[in-house]
């Protein structure tokens, strides 16, 4: 019997051969790595600088570990060089690897910025465990560090970095920081609390170019700004890894397309995680992960599951502002917005005043849980465009 064959070792790879292994503990399964297979909690990355984790204490169960936990051929350090899915086999090394079904648990890439200067290759990228003993290794000792995005994993390392004892400046094209997530209100407040707790924005604007100074890194910005730093990072987003799927011949967008049962244009060919464009929709969170992969492995099991999205929090890891957000399930409505000096409630609601979505920071975080309940199922997890805001409460 050929085994089923998950391309990846990150969350989704993971997540989806345990709960796998909850319905069929007899079939065949094989899992490849790039890296070393060991596995670790990549949400923990952007906030284990101010707990002093360093890489060798985040790192979890090692490949050996993983393989017998999953009673799983776990192939380590090899690059998948082709698919053939007329053959159902997988180049990786010297020989083929034949598959009954095949997952691609493939990932996604940091997004580069195309830089000017002499040391624009200086630029630091935390996407894995690897990155983050690298960038930890590089700010030690060091006082300061730039940022590049403030989006939702920029947001968290400058809150981190701060919490550790660096000064940090972020840097974004937007007007505020997770703008694409919160609406204005909180995303206000939360630029206020981490400006309190020592970040300092450079909004509106970008990065140009990074020159080598004296004393580390200068950093010129398109408005005539120089920031100078010992270390810059970058987290302005990731590009999902489709190149092995489009010179297999399957059909790729942004992501690889997937249907609701995450199967490809390939047949008992299925894509999995940040790597997904599921039903036009790329979900880059955990839940949406966890979910996805439940559904898979019903799939795969041989009872067909289309993957759902209940209503879903996507917390963000600020201490300086706690910040859960549920994204709105429709384009269409508006955001009402309750401030207090202890926390903001947003509440995203159509004409009727039906509640599609929220977002909360502060005290205001207490509320999830009831707000959740009466959040209908997730239809589209993508950004909702700002809309008017009518707020209530004390002034922000």
């Amino acid at each position: 019997m050929e085994p089923i064959v998950i391309i990846g070792t990150g969350l989704a790879g993971y997540t989806l051969a345990r709960e796998l292994r909850k319905l069929d503990q007899s079939t065949p399964l094989a899992i490849l790595s790039r890296d070393d297979a060991g596995f670790y909690s990549k949400p923990m990355l952007s906030n284990a600088l101010a707990a002093g984790k360093s890489a060798a204490q985040l790192a979890g169960a090692g490949a050996a570990q993983m393989a017998a936990q999953l009673r799983a051929q776990i192939i380590a350090g090899v690059e998948v060089e082709a698919i053939d899915t007329a053959r159902r086999t997988v180049q990786a090394g010297a020989s083929p690897i034949r598959y009954s079904k095949l997952v691609l648990a493939l990932g996604a890439d940091p997004i580069a910025l195309p830089l000017e200067g002499d040391a624009a290759q200086a630029v630091m990228r935390v996407n894995d465990l690897a990155g983050y003993a690298r960038f930890r290794s590089a700010i030690e000792r060091k006082q300061s560090v730039v940022l590049l995005g403030a989006g939702l994993i920029g947001c968290e390392f400058a809150n981190d970095l701060v919490a550790a004892g660096y000064r940090v400046s972020v840097i974004d094209p937007a007007p505020r920081p997770l703008g694409r997530l919160l609406p204005e209100a909180v995303a206000e407040r939360l630029q206020r609390s981490l400006q309190a707790a020592g970040v300092s924005w450079h909004l509106g604007t970008t990065a140009r170019a990074l020159w080598r100074d004296a004393g580390g890194l200068s950093v010129e910005l398109a408005d005539g700004t120089r920031l100078t730093a010992d270390a810059v990072l970058s987290a302005v987003g990731l590009r999902p890894r489709t190149q092995l799927a489009q010179h297999a011949g399957l059909k790729v967008n942004r992501g690889i397309l997937t249907d609701r049962l995450l199967q490809t244009s390939a047949a008992d060919v299925y894509a999995l995680g940040d790597c997904a464009e599921v039903d036009g929709q790329i979900l880059p969170y955990v839940l949406p992960l966890m979910q996805a992969a439940r559904a898979l492995a019903k799939t795969l099991s041989g009872t067909a599951t289309p993957v759902s999205y209940p209503a879903m929090l996507v917390v963000v890891k600020t201490p300086a502002l706690p910040v859960v957000v549920c994204p709105p399930a429709a384009n269409s409505g508006n955001w009402i917005v309750d401030a207090a000096a202890e926390g903001v409630e947003a509440r995203f609601e159509d004409a009727s005043g039906k509640l599609l979505g929220f977002a909360l920071a502060g005290s205001s975080t207490a509320r999830k849980q009831a707000l959740t309940k009466l959040t209908p199922p997730v239809l589209d997890l993508r950004a909702v465009p700002a809309a008017p805001a009518r707020v209530h409460g004390h002034a922000r």
